[in-house]
């Protein structure tokens, strides 16, 4: 995420507040750190990076210009920047005239080194671009990123039992359930539940992404690229 994006990340928030508020972090009673601004939210998310704490990524959707250029399962390009480390993957596909735009956001939060080398995951996505399969390629990206070039051992995402479109990106990848953490993260004004999935690096040694493309490919959808 650069500063730069302010304007193409605010448009996006503004219009999918009704889709994203239920599913957001709030600040809880007694906390006065109070709001922040993007250009704040962004020199935070360096500075964490840059401590090894964090890996903010952005979602950035190469959409076709011509609907008919466009496979069955769409790709996106997950772009992670921590200091001197720059991450960043795009789906193979034929050279046909695309329109880039940010779509969301990705961050590798919690990044915890030494015996337990883990981390966890969030993500949200814009409502227009849902169910194309965006939001499980750019997670797949970043797992394998974590796996591979970061030498991260496990990978944990942690979800609202409600949340049912983010519920059905870690059953397509494969993240295995390991239960309820009760008043998990404060959301929506409350402590809320979540149910956790995680993976280790023993669990994907294909790569994730890899492993995403033949789930699409064994249910008849072709693959981005």
């Amino acid at each position: 995420m650069a500063l730069s994006d302010a304007p193409a990340w605010r448009e996006l928030k503004e219009r999918n507040r009704s889709w994203l508020t239920r599913w957001e972090a709030t600040v809880p009673p007694g906390d006065t750190s109070g709001r922040i601004t993007f250009r704040q939210m962004v020199r935070r998310l360096r500075t964490e990076a840059l401590a090894g704490r964090m890996l903010p990524f952005a979602i950035d959707y190469a959409e076709p210009l011509d609907p008919a250029d466009a496979p069955d399962a769409e790709s996106a390009e997950a772009t992670a920047a921590a200091g001197s480390e720059h991450a960043k993957h795009r789906a193979r596909r034929p050279a046909k005239p695309t329109a880039h735009r940010l779509v969301g956001q990705l961050t590798v939060s919690s990044i915890t080194w030494g015996s337990l080398r883990s981390a966890n995951i969030g993500y949200w996505v814009d409502e227009t671009v849902a169910g194309r399969g965006i939001t499980p390629t750019a997670v797949a990206l970043a797992v394998d990123h974590c796996f591979r070039a970061a030498g991260m051992h496990r990978i944990e995402v942690c979800i609202r039992p409600e949340n049912a479109a983010s519920l059905r990106v870690v059953h397509k990848l494969g993240f295995r359930a390991e239960g309820l953490r009760r008043a998990y993260l404060h959301i929506d004004g409350d402590w809320r539940d979540h149910e956790a999935f995680a993976l280790t690096a023993e669990e994907v040694p294909e790569g994730l992404l890899s492993r995403w493309h033949v789930t699409l490919s064994s249910t008849g959808t072709t693959p981005a690229g």
